[in-house]
């Protein structure tokens, strides 16, 4: 009965999803009949129909029916096949969005308390209900958050669609909360109508392959469409939930800018020779123009609505002062002493971005106005501000000027900081060289690691430079010191916080770090001598096993060292560490991967408190659960005690940012998630309900890791036939071939599974739908710990997923990929491996791996079946089936087109079309 209760509110609840699902489906039907002909439409609704019929316990016949309809597809009718079920993805993709707000402020308009995961709900906690005001501004003063967006294949849309998907979007929202009469209605239903034609005319992918450019660009037009705005608006909220209304009167400082972007794209060279000096000084500067756009922008918004006059409400003398700058002397507005301050403001805002090579530096050497520093940008605003609250008009302080001061704070003349990531190996030749040209040194890669340091250190105890401008480098050593030049460069004329961090991928020791402090110092980016300091932090990235096990002592050994440990008090005596979800997961698989990086954690907490050295844990998470993806409140929250502590960088990647962040409303909402989990992970201690049973659970974890461990590197690194079976049975090769993305798929031209990217290891997987990467090695791992230990333990493992937040999260993770698992398609994807034999074994290995993790999983959480604690999502991928799994089996025969020598232009569109609407699908792939 409870169930039934529970199944009919739910469907109560999603009623408005499934009517704009199908107002939304009904349009695109319409368009596809009316573009395409009724032959068409028909081949497409028949298609659908036959896919459905599959759902559940489809027949063999159902089954050669479909197969034989899609063999049958001319290329044109498989591009209109395709394109239909990518846009209806979409579309759904859409309505569940906006499905999401309405149920938010359906939940706050019952009043009935603050949805859980809320900000709302983490202030009503009692923990934080007991900070005063000053608490607060003590926590924030310590604390810092920040996205870090990402460039990746999985990304495969179009700026010009996901404009589109804004517009309908917006649209479909306007139906929702305004009160709509029925000519409204009609109009609102053409202009959806309208805009979904324009989508089925728009072309799906792009002419030319993805550059990194067109990656900055699309990354840019986030910060556009949600983060300039919606940041400062969230900063106001936060304040006005804690302060006073009597503080609120005063023109108070508020909280520090603790929440800030940042940005992998332009600036992250590891394993992509297409990030060149050029391409970053572009991203940076291309960042500057926008936010330079946006400020104007928002100041002559603020002209039109500061109207006041002098003759109605008294100004400051500042505020007079600020305005006789004003270049504006017409009769008409002088009496409005707010418009010609900010015309005064914009004057000077103009002429500091007008060389945008050399910002800050133009307005230093000519001394017209123009500003240094976003300091005084926002000093001056702050006088705006001053007037206002000081001449009874707190109310207009409160509103756009408020926001507008915020946003220079935290976006300064920058916008996001753009980090630096370069491969140890790299550096490595690079150090190598110089001390080869430089000072005859030969043998430097050979050295051992004390050797190592000792050659860093006494270059880094002194002042000359190690590099000659007479002698000729290695090409690699050459575009390597171009980078680290134009990003000294960018610094100087842009500020520090343009390009804050360098990390380092694979760090396996103190000298990957000595090399980068050496090779800052050879560019101008680290003082070397007695007091040494850096323009950068320099951010150690942990990814393997193994040094993931060694990361700890890493950084003791670095902590250790009389120079580094000077360096970093020069910096606030913060040191940031990466922690890298997804080559962890390569290397050792989804259980063992979670358990090494959480037990990392515990240790550097531990390490870093011995130091007196403050944590700043930056975890590098991808989209999908197996590189780290998942729900980011739970995830913050699963975090080792001591781990977060009001600090945490985190990597927005793949088809992520656009889901979370396309829409303004719904991007608030991520953005707040992250500021209450934050929040409740440093103030509201959950371990200590259950820390006499910690140290069990986490003993029982670490065997279970061990166990799977084993299981997951015995298939995939040392099973001779796994790479050949990995290869064939899924689009790996596609993927490389049809350039999706700006970067290689592979950091070198080895087949071998170490050196291909994580990214492509585990999209691949998602298009085959068997999504090893994110289950792998947890069910025979579970099996053999049971039997080891008798049924009893059992019932253990139920309470560590009821107790521990870290297990319930990974296992609920792990529920969601094994749903959208399919073995009736992976076993299709199977079969284009040719060697049957190699085929069979490797397959039923898998597939015998699948079936325990789905037995152990349902056991451990008390499910009849996946998903059942979340059958909105379960509803969601039910109702999406029939278009994925058209989707994947026509993937299928396009790729046995493409492999039999086929290299027709329009099949390869076909195939990348397939990828896109799949990814679209399952929509966290990458």
């Amino acid at each position: 009965m409870n169930k039934y209760v529970k199944a009919t509110e739910l469907s109560r609840k999603e009623h408005a999803l499934r009517k704009d699902v199908r107002l939304l489906g009904g349009i695109l039907g319409d368009t596809i009949r009316d573009q395409e002909g009724r032959h068409l439409f028909d081949l497409v609704e028949k298609t659908r129909r036959l896919s459905v019929s599959l759902q559940g316990k489809g027949t063999d016949t159902a089954k050669r029916k479909l197969f034989d309809r899609l063999r049958s597809l001319d290329s044109y009718e498989t591009s209109v096949v395709i394109r239909s079920y990518c846009y209806f993805s979409l579309l759904a993709n859409i309505a569940e969005d906006q499905h999401h707000v309405r149920r938010r402020r359906a939940y706050e308009a019952a009043r009935s308390g603050p949805q859980a995961g809320s900000l709302d709900a983490v202030m009503n906690m009692p923990e934080v209900q007991a900070m005063t005001s000053r608490n607060f501004e003590e926590f924030f003063s310590q604390s810092l958050i920040v996205p870090v967006l990402t460039a990746h294949p999985t990304e495969v849309q179009r700026k010009s669609i996901l404009d589109l998907q804004n517009q309908i979007a917006d649209l479909l929202n306007r139906r929702d909360r305004e009160n709509l009469t029925p000519i409204e209605l009609q109009r609102n239903e053409e202009l959806l109508r309208r805009s979904i034609l324009t989508l089925w005319q728009t072309r799906i992918l792009r002419a030319l392959k993805l550059s990194v450019q067109d990656e900055i660009d699309n990354g840019i037009s986030f910060y556009e469409s949600t983060f300039l705005n919606e940041l400062p608006r969230l900063y106001g909220d936060i304040e006005d939930r804690i302060y006073s209304a009597s503080q609120q009167s005063k023109s108070a400082t508020g909280l520090v800018s603790f929440f800030k972007m940042g940005s992998w794209i332009g600036g992250d060279r590891d394993g992509n020779p297409f990030v060149t000096d050029e391409v970053m000084t572009y991203a940076v500067e291309k960042q500057s123009q926008t936010l330079y756009q946006f400020y104007q922008d928002e100041l002559g918004a603020l002209a039109g609505e500061l109207s006041q006059s002098d003759w109605r409400v008294q100004v400051t003398d500042e505020l007079t002062a600020l305005a006789d700058q004003s270049v504006d002397s017409s009769d008409h507005r002088k009496d409005e002493h707010y418009r010609r301050a900010i015309m005064a403001i914009r004057t000077q805002l103009a002429k500091a971005f007008a060389d945008e090579r050399s910002l800050p530096l133009y307005a230093a050497q000519n001394r017209k106005g123009g500003y240094i520093s976003p300091t005084e940008f926002s000093a001056d605003l702050k006088i705006i501000s001053d007037s206002l609250y000081q001449n009874r008009s707190a109310l207009v302080a409160r509103g756009r000027i408020r926001a507008l001061i915020r946003a220079a704070d935290v976006f300064g003349f920058h916008m996001a900081s753009l980090d630096m990531r370069q491969h140890s190996g790299v550096h490595e030749g690079v150090i190598s060289d110089l001390f080869s040209r430089g000072m005859n040194k030969q043998g430097y890669k050979e050295l051992g690691e004390q050797q190592k340091r000792d050659w860093l250190l006494s270059e880094l105890s002194v002042s000359r430079p190690l590099r000659s401008t007479f002698l000729e480098y290695d090409e690699v050593t050459h575009k390597e010191l171009k980078i680290l030049d134009a990003a000294n460069k960018l610094q100087r004329g842009y500020g520090a916080a343009s390009i804050a961090n360098y990390v380092i991928s694979q760090t396996n020791d103190v000298s990957d770090i000595f090399e980068v402090a050496l090779l800052l110092k050879e560019s101008g980016g680290l003082i070397a001598g007695e007091n040494p300091t850096s323009s950068m932090n320099i951010v150690p990235l942990f990814e393997t096993i193994a040094d993931l096990r060694n990361s700890s002592g890493v950084m003791h050994a670095l902590f250790s060292d009389p120079f580094y440990r000077k360096l970093l008090s020069n910096r606030d005596d913060v040191q940031e560490v990466m922690l890298g979800y997804s080559d962890s997961n390569k290397d050792g698989g989804f259980l063992t991967a979670n358990w090494e990086i959480y037990q990392a954690e515990k240790q550097l907490v531990r390490v870093f408190e011995n130091h007196g050295v403050k944590l700043r844990i930056f975890h590098g998470r991808g989209g999908t659960v197996g590189r780290g993806g998942g729900p980011s409140y739970e995830a913050i929250l699963a975090q080792p005690a001591g781990s977060v502590a009001g600090n945490i960088r985190i990597t927005e990647q793949g088809e992520v940012i656009a889901s979370k962040y396309s829409d303004p409303e719904i991007g608030r909402r991520n953005l707040e998630t992250l500021v209450a989990a934050t929040l409740q992970a440093t103030v509201v201690s959950e371990e200590s309900d259950h820390s006499d049973s910690l140290s069990e659970y986490e003993h029982n974890l670490r065997e279970m890791a061990q166990d799977s461990f084993v299981a997951y590197r015995s298939l995939v690194f040392d099973d001779p036939g796994f790479v050949e079976f990995f290869r064939q049975a899924t689009p790996i090769a596609e993927i490389a071939d049809l350039n999706v993305g700006s970067r290689p798929a592979s950091r070198s031209k080895s087949n071998g599974i170490e050196d291909l990217r994580a990214i492509p290891w585990v999209f691949s997987w998602s298009l085959s739908r068997i999504m090893l990467p994110g289950w792998y090695g947890f069910g025979s791992a579970v099996e053999s710990w049971v039997k080891s230990r008798g049924d009893q333990s059992v019932l253990k493992l139920q309470h560590m997923y009821k107790d521990w937040a870290f297990f319930n999260v990974m296992l609920s993770n792990m529920d969601m990929v094994l749903a959208k698992s399919d073995f009736g398609i992976a076993r299709r994807y199977a079969e284009l491996v040719q060697d049957e034999a190699l085929r069979n074994r490797i397959f039923a290995q898998i597939e015998q791996e699948w079936v325990l993790s789905v037995k152990w999983l349902l056991k451990i959480s008390g499910q009849s079946c996946l998903l059942e604690r979340n059958p909105s999502l379960s509803r969601a991928l039910q109702s999406r089936s029939p278009y994925i799994d058209t989707l994947n089996h026509l993937q299928i025969e396009l790729m046995q087109r493409y492999r039999s020598g086929n290299q027709d232009e329009k099949l390869k569109r076909s195939i990348l079309q397939t990828i896109n609407g799949i990814s679209a699908g399952l929509r966290n792939s990458g």
